[in-house]
């Protein structure tokens, strides 16, 4: 694997994003490589054909032939290239890009993006001719000067989530019913907004289903009432569950100090952090980075 050649992307510029909102390019040996994860405002969908290896959070997911892959900015990955030949798309975007009303829910919730989801879909040669149909037809849109392609290009995006979401289970969809539900998606997208973590010197504010429900402007009661009625586990458990996730995330992918890692995370000396970690894990953060 030419590590140069994954932490290219010499035609992804920040500055694109910013005007526009979106980037869509073709990726292959010759080209360009997949992008890695780096902590900016993002998502990316990529088509790939070869053989890979994707470290997403704390898991390895390794595939082999055509795959969909959904990153998220606030999950970070990498990606490993095994064969010697491979060949796809990418599509970098804003969520701002992609959210044409105020109103539509947050990406963060959705199955293909959120936190403990699936972010890989193996196509078959129907599917993989399709979404590479659109990938090659946003390219094309890219360059020219058509007023609205901007609005074309987010049909297209949406086409492919579309498609993707076809191909998920049914009971991993998740729809607002009542009251519960509403504060229950509230509550975690207010826990996903902390994170990533940028630096050492950010620490997470809040910490406590109590911090949750004050942010929330409820009683910290009908907070654990709702979320324990809508998903099966409490408030602490969703806290608890993604301090971890970051957690072995920054211990994995950055070279900050254990210390600085528990400090970020809320922690005020580093064996509360060793101690909460052991007690949740079964194991020491130092070994996770070993």
């Amino acid at each position: 694997m030419d590590k140069n050649a994954i932490s290219q992307t010499s035609d992804l510029k920040l500055s694109d994003l910013k005007l526009k909102g979106f980037k869509v390019y073709k990726v292959d040996s010759g080209v360009n490589a997949v992008p890695s994860y780096n902590r900016r405002d993002f998502y990316k969908i990529c088509i790939n054909t070869g053989r890979n290896i994707i470290h997403y959070a704390d898991r390895g997911i390794e595939t082999e032939g055509t795959i969909l892959f959904f990153g998220n900015p606030h999950i970070p990955y990498s990606w490993e290239i095994v064969s010697s030949s491979y060949s796809g798309y990418a599509c970098v975007f804003t969520e701002d890009f992609l959210k044409s009303d105020v109103r539509s829910e947050s990406l963060q919730q959705s199955p293909l993006f959120k936190i403990g989801g699936t972010p890989v879909f193996y196509l078959d040669e129907s599917q993989k001719n399709f979404l590479i149909t659109l990938f090659e037809r946003m390219v094309a849109e890219q360059a020219e000067d058509y007023v609205y392609k901007g609005e074309l290009i987010r049909n297209y995006i949406n086409l492919m989530i579309h498609e993707a979401l076809k191909m998920q289970p049914s009971e991993n969809f998740f729809a607002h019913k009542n009251g519960s539900s509403r504060l229950t998606s509230l509550f975690l997208e207010l826990l996903e907004r902390q994170f990533p973590i940028e630096s050492p010197e950010q620490s997470l504010r809040l910490k406590t289903a109590l911090d949750f429900a004050s942010g929330l402007s409820v009683h910290v009661n009908h907070l654990n009432r709702s979320v324990k009625e809508v998903t099966g586990k409490s408030t602490t458990a969703h806290i608890s569950e993604r301090i971890i996730s970051e957690a072995k995330a920054l211990l994995r992918h950055t070279d900050w100090s254990i210390a600085d890692i528990g400090y970020a995370l809320g922690f005020e000396y580093p064996t509360y952090f060793n101690n909460y970690f052991k007690r949740m894990t079964g194991t020491v953060p130092k070994s996770v980075r070993a």
